[in-house]
């Protein structure tokens, strides 16, 4: 049986040595993400601030920070999880495997949420500005709710089970909001907020907003899982926590979470919006500030001994990094059956997820031929960009299965070397122009504006890739690039100039290195070339490589080829394809520690201090 609440869950992890106290004042301004930030890198156990500076709750950090943890969280009920996931997308195995499926009308009934008039959270009241102000990155544009999880119901139907949990992200402080009566409502594109949003705008009313903060560990993975629309989350977190939701129903308004530590309740006034963030996101980067919805506040409710708990996002990975790992493993049966030949797909966590997804798939439309070329791999990728979240892919790379069955799509490395070898520039590229991209993703021209590529490599291997530089290679110092780098089989990292603005918002130097090489140079034995600010450290290590060249491109704009060309509308390249990952100055800043902040988590971590041996 799950926790009943975040209470017993700390209850239980204290007293299995995966939680400690801290008892020293720390600062949610910064100080406390900091520390954070140390604790998932060193895999340290769960904290509990219990005199938090200038605030009378404590907070709870890294309550999701490991595998095992996470794992023991649901230990009870994850197994149950994935086999009515499987069973959803195969209903056969029930007859299969019965006994398996034991416990499934169990799981089915805490699917159910239970109706309640009164429940812990409602029995005390505080105001916005009375709550843990958590400022995560130094030129954060307030403080914020970072695990938060935002409820709303369907206006043209009402109902629990209408209903939709998400983490849309909530600025409680800073910008122009209303000390204690405003509070700024984050949400990116495709998210189910969104659906409901637009039926209330549609019925000219305001949306009615319940955030919740804290409750059992279930309640927070719901709010991130990417159920399909209309899929209640409630319903998922009864399953995962192993018991009903019990929601506080009171007439016409959206469901309060009885075992909840926090709620705001409120409504979205549909005629107002106001500048939402900076704030350090999953990306790496800060998202600028731009006008976001407003949620009007009616009432802050916490429970008697209330907790806090906070996350802090920022280049991956993360602890939200467990999120993803746990949903991926949860939902992976589901992609062979939603899309006909795929394989399995894999949002590549230290690209920033959505900027770089691979998957497998197979080729089965000719198999007669000797040769074979991307056919059914274009089928299926068109596929993958109208499914879900998986439509806000940046980069797709998909291969034929067929050509090598052992390959893991989650190793990254010979992923990357199955699709070198194979790939052919003439005719593998296929662009998406003026498109939706991540509204956290900086790198196209506008505010969820953007372009998408898809690669796709079938057949046998055309090419040998070489492993390390040609004496007879060379890079053209005199336009600005230099330190080529071999990074992977096939992949040259070369330091670039830095961007420059030659007229009207261009810079050619990309395209000048290109036109300084035919086909027949020694550099397209590579057949992917990245021009970086500093090739050092964009080939350091397989995540840095990650991180700038899927961060900082937009593949419309980006992608460059030597003897490249335009045919029937079709853009390819005889020589290597050469992506610009330069820093470019549209794009958001890059995070970075505040050095006097990490000087004083350096004492706290030092011999004597509170937080010794912790981080």
């Amino acid at each position: 049986m799950g926790y009943r609440n975040l209470q017993e869950c700390v209850r239980d992890l204290e007293a299995r040595g995966q939680l400690v106290r801290v008892r020293e004042p720390i600062d949610p301004h910064l100080e406390m993400a900091e520390v954070q930030r140390r604790l998932f890198r060193a895999g340290g156990p769960a904290v509990l601030f219990t005199n938090p500076r200038g605030c009378r709750f404590p907070m709870l950090a890294n309550l999701y920070g490991s595998p095992k943890r996470i794992r023991y969280l649901f230990r009870d009920t994850l197994e149950g999880v994935k086999r009515l996931v499987k069973l959803q997308v195969d209903p056969v195995d029930l007859l299969r495997r019965p006994r398996t499926y034991i416990r499934a009308p169990f799981m089915a009934w805490h699917s159910l949420p239970k109706k309640v008039r009164r429940g812990p959270v409602v029995e005390c009241e505080t105001t916005i500005s009375e709550l843990p102000q958590l400022t995560s990155w130094p030129s954060d544009g307030g403080a914020y709710v970072t695990l938060p999880q935002v409820y709303t119901e369907d206006p043209h139907s009402p109902g629990l089970m209408r209903s939709n949990l998400g983490m849309y992200r909530v600025q409680l402080s800073g910008g122009n909001y209303a000390r204690n009566r405003e509070v700024g409502m984050h949400y990116q594109i495709h998210r189910g907020i969104g659906v409901h949003h637009a039926a209330a705008l549609a019925l000219k009313k305001p949306l009615r907003v319940n955030v919740f903060v804290g409750g059992p560990p279930a309640m927070a993975l719901a709010a991130v899982m990417p159920l399909p629309e209309g899929l209640s989350e409630l319903a998922f977190a009864g399953a995962l926590g192993g018991r009903r939701v019990p929601m506080i129903v009171d007439g016409d308004a959206p469901g309060i979470h009885a075992e909840a530590d926090f709620c705001i309740t409120g409504h979205i006034d549909p005629l107002r919006q106001l500048p939402e963030g900076p704030f350090g996101d999953h990306l790496g980067y800060y998202s600028l500030a731009h006008d976001f919805p407003v949620l009007l506040v009616e009432k802050v409710y916490h429970r008697k001994n209330a907790i806090w708990p906070f996350t802090v996002v920022g280049r991956p990975p993360q602890e939200d990094s467990m999120f993803g790992e746990l949903i991926h493993e949860l939902v992976e049966p589901v992609i062979p059956r939603t899309v006909a030949g795929v394989r399995a797909v894999h949002a590549v966590e230290a690209s920033g997820v959505h900027p770089l997804l691979l998957a497998i798939g197979s080729e089965r439309y000719v198999p007669y031929e000797n040769r074979q070329r991307p056919r059914e791999l274009l089928t299926q990728s068109n596929a993958l960009l109208g499914q879900g979240q998986l439509s806000l892919a940046k980069y797709l790379l998909i291969i034929a299965g067929e050509d090598n069955p052992q390959l893991d799509v989650r190793d990254i490395r010979d992923f990357l070397r199955h699709v070198l070898e194979r790939v052919d520039w003439r005719r593998d590229l296929h662009f998406q122009t003026c498109t939706n991209i991540d509204t956290l993703d900086y790198s196209g021209d506008g505010l969820n504006q953007g372009s998408k590529v898809v690669v796709a490599a079938a057949g046998p291997a055309l090419r040998t890739l070489p492993v390390a530089l040609d004496s007879r290679l060379t890079v053209p110092e005199d336009l600005g690039f230099r330190r080529p780098t071999v990074f992977l089989p096939g992949i040259l990292v070369v330091e670039g100039p830095a961007w420059k603005d030659e007229a009207g918002g261009i810079d050619r130097a990309v395209d000048r290195f290109c036109q300084s090489f035919q086909r027949r140079d020694t550099i397209n034995n590579f057949p992917l070339v990245v021009i970086a600010d500093q090739s050092d450290f964009a080939a350091r290590s397989l995540d840095n490589f990650l991180w700038t060249t899927f961060t900082r491109s937009n593949p419309a704009t980006d992608i460059y080829g030597i003897e490249a060309f335009l045919r029937d509308k079709h853009w390819g390249c005889f020589g290597s394809v050469v992506i610009d990952a330069r820093t470019k100055p549209h794009h958001a800043p890059p995070l970075i520690e505040d050095p006097g902040v990490s000087r004083r988590v350096d004492l706290l971590a030092s011999r004597g201090g509170p937080l010794h041996g912790i981080i």
